[in-house]
């Protein structure tokens, strides 16, 4: 399981950024002048670890650079450490914008009031949605989340939606606990994909974004597995704003981001599989309200995202 950095640490690794400002530089010439839609001279944008940092930062930085055109201010984009180091993070006034998972978003609006603006639309503008699912090599007797009692199951992390609370709901409907069933968190979605490709568990968590991505790369041969569960859709990642910003600069932003062009944000989007891509598209509380009562029905708050 990925090791949460200390509070310290997680506002440290925000300070040196990878995005339209330099990190060690010792120059803050790209800072604008302080308005109310570019506070403190600058927009600090936070993503969720939910893909490779490497493939996530360039992707994100395109519709950073598209932000900034359009509210006439820098916006520095960091991927961040951990699910809960997002959160953390915004609640301490760290971040002014945050795309977090969905369930990560739940604990957003829980902690520092986020407020989703904004999330990845298809061709035809609508909202677009991803699956959980649980994969099983090919001979395997695992027919279905019920014959996971006893067996090993690689989870993505604490507080992923499609790596950790919905396979646990789905365990839970099938009237067991978590203790029938010998759950690891494998440190992100990839490395649970991985455990699963190397024979290192029974079972393992792969969405259908990872899926996707896996293999797209030839990094995941379908032929010798199969799926054994798969979730209802869910819908994808929220862009947030964090709720101690202003109701103008709330507005500016959610305007801006659903006015982006789509291949702005197509990268980022890809890494979502959303196909046939379109621009973002408007979301807010509601639209998440199913995670919201995922979280009730497990009883989860960030600490379980630690």
């Amino acid at each position: 399981m990925r090791k949460s950095r200390s509070a310290a640490a997680i506002f440290a690794a925000l300070a040196c950024v990878t995005a339209l400002t330099a990190c060690g530089g010792g120059d803050d010439s790209t800072a604008a002048a302080e308005s109310p839609t570019c506070p403190g001279g600058k927009i600090r944008f936070g993503v969720e670890p939910f893909e490779d940092p490497a493939k996530l930062t360039p992707a994100f930085q395109v519709i950073g650079e598209g932000l900034s055109q359009k509210l006439n201010c820098p916006v520095e984009v960091t991927v961040v450490d951990s699910y809960s180091a997002e959160v953390l993070a915004m609640k301490n006034g760290q971040l002014e914008l945050g795309s977090f998972g969905p369930l990560g978003y739940v604990f957003a609006s829980q902690e520092a009031n986020a407020q989703a603006v904004a999330s990845f639309g298809l061709a035809d503008g609508s909202l677009s949605s991803y699956t959980a699912g649980v994969w099983v090599p090919n001979d395997s007797d695992i027919r279905s989340m019920s014959d996971l009692r006893g067996r090993t199951l690689a989870l993505s992390e604490p507080g992923s939606t499609s790596g950790d609370g919905l396979p646990r709901m789905a365990i839970r409907d099938d009237g067991m606990q978590d203790s029938d069933v010998q759950i690891t968190y494998a440190g992100g979605h990839p490395e649970a994909l991985l455990a699963l490709a190397n024979g290192k568990v029974d079972a393992a968590e792969i969405n259908s974004q990872q899926l996707a991505t896996s293999t797209g790369e030839g990094q995941f041969d379908t032929s010798k597995f199969r799926q054994v569960w798969t979730s209802d859709p869910i819908p994808n990642d929220p862009i947030t704003v964090a709720g101690g910003t202003s109701p103008e600069f709330q507005r500016a932003v959610a305007d801006a981001l659903v006015d982006l062009p789509a291949d702005t944000v197509a990268q980022a989007g890809a890494l979502l599989d959303v196909d046939p891509p379109g621009q973002l598209v408007k979301v807010n509380k509601d639209t998440y309200q199913p995670l919201f009562d995922l979280a009730t029905s497990l009883g989860l708050t960030i600490k379980d995202a630690e």
